[in-house]
């Protein structure tokens, strides 16, 4: 990454290309009808797996491997086999996004709070800006040497300061924080964390629909590239490129939002049924039929299992082989 400069007057370098200028007038649009739709959209169900895929993006995104199951069953209070520092992840990362409408975006000691929700059970330091230098690695070696520890405090001031001021628009603003955060590196571990739900917290701000949208699970699933957007912008000493990146994963953060709540809007009550009775483990039609309390198979089959796999709701074992005898279902995962 290339040096900078720093000083009280610091602005965020980027520039507004005509990409950029495209991409706010879509999401503007894509928003707009996300806002009529997601009343109706939003189940309690729903909502309930956006919060899980939340959690489960931006923790794989660091390496986390409880995966999805797991999760789950940690937010529903269940003992679960993993490593003392997966689990206390988990629980931090619950804890701080349980709590969102708690912390101000202006407000350095509320970041300070929040690192400290995420990583209290891991870090000695934590909810405290690092003292030591810190870089950051990649497949081919060192890609970004942080600023010097005694900077970090002044260019946190200096960040937040812009954020309070700046008349760039909220889905811009927020992807220039989440890059700085990233950049500055203010803690000794959790910055990616920290990085991505400060853009959800200015998101949400801006839009209170944000807070059901799991923007963190789309960029689990493009890691590599919002790596490369890191590392470029870093070499380019301005964020544009990672702006860019950004705005495309909200908006197909909100067009999968809508496609999901569509396809979940328009299921029956027997589907919804054998949904709230799986979760990610593998079940045979028998067990699931006795789950539901139900005996007569063809029954099952046409008013829970076809509609839930037409839908793309559930998905098979062995879909090679969907009539053995031996199938078994589980909710599609994302």
């Amino acid at each position: 990454m290339q040096s900078r400069g720093y000083d009280l007057s610091y602005q965020p370098p980027y520039k507004i290309t005509d990409k950029i200028l495209r991409m706010v007038s879509d999401l503007s649009a894509a928003i707009a009808r996300y806002e009529l739709l997601e009343p109706k959209l939003m189940t309690p169900m729903l909502r309930k797996e956006f919060k899980i895929r939340t959690i489960v993006g931006t923790l794989e995104i660091e390496g986390n491997t409880l995966g999805k199951e797991r999760i789950t069953a940690i937010l529903d209070g269940k003992r679960v086999l993993g490593t003392p520092r997966e689990i206390a992840e988990v629980k931090g990362a619950m804890l701080v996004y349980e709590r969102l409408q708690e912390f101000n975006i202006h407000s350095i000691p509320d970041l300070l709070r929040a690192h400290e929700m995420l990583m209290g059970d891991i870090l000695t330091d934590a909810g405290r800006f690092r003292r030591s230098a810190v870089g950051v690695g990649g497949p081919e070696g060192l890609v970004h040497i942080a600023p010097p520890a005694k900077k970090v405090s002044s260019l946190i001031n200096d960040l937040f300061e812009w954020l309070a001021e700046t008349k760039a628009h909220p889905l811009i603003r927020s992807c220039v924080l989440h890059y700085e955060l990233e950049f500055i590196h203010p803690f000794t571990d959790g910055n990616g964390r920290i990085g991505r739900l400060w853009q959800t917290l200015i998101l949400h701000e801006y839009k209170p629909v944000f807070a059901s949208l799991p923007i963190e699970s789309i960029i689990r699933d493009h890691q590599q590239q919002y790596y490369d957007a890191l590392e470029a912008s870093g070499s380019q000493g301005e964020s544009t490129t990672f702006i860019e990146f950004m705005l495309g994963v909200i908006l197909l953060a909100i067009e999968e939002a809508m496609s999901t709540g569509q396809v979940t809007g328009q299921v029956t009550g027997q589907v919804k049924s054998l949904m709230a009775v799986m979760g990610d483990q593998w079940w045979s039609t028998q067990e699931l039929m006795e789950k539901l309390g139900l005996s007569h198979r063809q029954t099952f089959r046409e008013n829970y299992l076809n509609p839930a796999l037409k839908a793309r709701l559930i998905e098979m074992q062995n879909p090679d082989s969907p009539r053995s005898p031996k199938q078994r279902y589980r909710i599609r995962k994302a």
